[in-house]
């Protein structure tokens, strides 16, 4: 039996992806907002062409939140993130090709929020992508995207982590917008703001909006802006 001196040594890299998510304003009366991803496209093989996570290997200086902020800022100059918790671990031993560097890598995952009219500079590889829509993604970005995506849809029916993608003041129909984006299904305005108040999520702000037509609708914004569990039990289903 070979010992531990003999015996072949794995190297085992780990690398810190995020998953950033933002909702684009609807545009027209009928018009739904857009929940994006944020991605970037491999200049280099392996999956080069392909669209991939921001994200890189982890610093062994550093924590895992510390380097996700740290990779956002470095690799897509991206600071203006208003939520970011890590949501998962992918670890198939064949999820990205070994290279000289390790025989297989480890990835945790972060989901990331920009808060609506946020419009940041980002490098000429950079881009935000239609979750509806993907292009051609790199390894197992997609399955991390769509269960990034899965993750936000149910934190919005027990938490207030909707402050983290709607302006700091809003109309209650664009903050419905932001809640169709997420869901993928119809969401009734007046019903939403009947239980985001009662749970204190969302408070009147006194002022009033820009009319588009009738009178001005009122602002509404979040309580807080960390996230606060509101109802541990709740679930927000499709219509009928």
């Amino acid at each position: 039996m070979a010992d531990a001196s003999t015996a072949p040594q794995h190297r085992v890299a780990h690398e810190v992806l995020s998953t950033v998510f933002r909702v684009t304003p609807a545009r027209g009366s009928s018009a739904a907002g857009t929940l994006q991803v944020l991605l970037w496209q491999r200049a280099m093989a392996p999956d080069q062409g392909a669209w991939s996570l921001p994200g890189g290997l982890l610093d062994p200086r550093e924590d895992l939140p510390t380097s996700a902020r740290r990779l956002l800022a470095e690799k897509v100059d991206l600071t203006e993130v208003a939520h970011l918790e890590q949501f998962a671990e992918f670890s198939d031993p064949h999820r990205v090709p070994a290279s000289a560097g390790a025989d297989r890598t480890l990835a945790s995952v972060f989901l990331g929020l920009v808060r609506s009219g946020t419009d940041p500079r980002l490098p000429e590889d950079t881009t935000w992508h239609p979750v509806e829509a993907l292009p051609t993604m790199a390894f197992d970005h997609a399955a991390m995207v769509h269960r990034a995506r899965t993750r936000l849809a149910a934190r919005l029916s027990y938490s207030n982590i909707g402050f983290a993608l709607a302006p700091r003041a809003f109309p209650v129909s664009q903050l419905r917008d932001v809640y169709v984006a997420v869901l993928g299904y119809p969401v009734d305005a007046t019903n939403l703001l009947r239980i985001l108040s009662r749970r204190s999520v969302i408070t009147a702000t006194g002022e009033t909006g820009q009319a588009t037509r009738g009178r001005p609708p009122a602002l509404y914004r979040f309580t807080d802006s960390y996230l606060r569990i509101t109802d541990e039990f709740a679930t927000l289903r499709p219509p009928g």
